[in-house]
């Protein structure tokens, strides 16, 4: 099952550097689910200002409970950068 995640950040005054601190774990992250071909298309969440404000994944998992382990695993939850996280089961159009 694909799944698209919208991730949010914190907005208090150390936010962003809570987010630059954990991004290189959330990269190498990313980087073990793309080899396993769990990630399919990610990148930031822009304000009209071009600050980064979250995230936005689409990944693929076996079962929920797969989903589960990596959200336990993700550095920028762990790292208290996420605040609101909304996961929703995604199908890609064929078109």
């Amino acid at each position: 099952m694909q799944y698209v995640v919208h991730a949010y950040d914190h907005t208090d005054a150390d936010a962003y550097d809570r987010r630059m601190a954990v991004r290189p774990a959330h990269f190498d992250t990313v980087r073990d689910l793309k080899a396993k071909g769990q990630f399919i298309i990610g990148g930031a969440l822009l304000d009209p200002d071009g600050k980064m404000i979250g995230s936005m994944l689409v990944v693929e998992f076996e079962t929920e409970e797969a989903l589960q382990q990596w959200l336990q695993r993700e550095p920028y939850l762990i790292g208290n950068v996420w605040d609101n996280v909304d996961i929703k089961p995604f199908r890609k159009a064929d078109v």
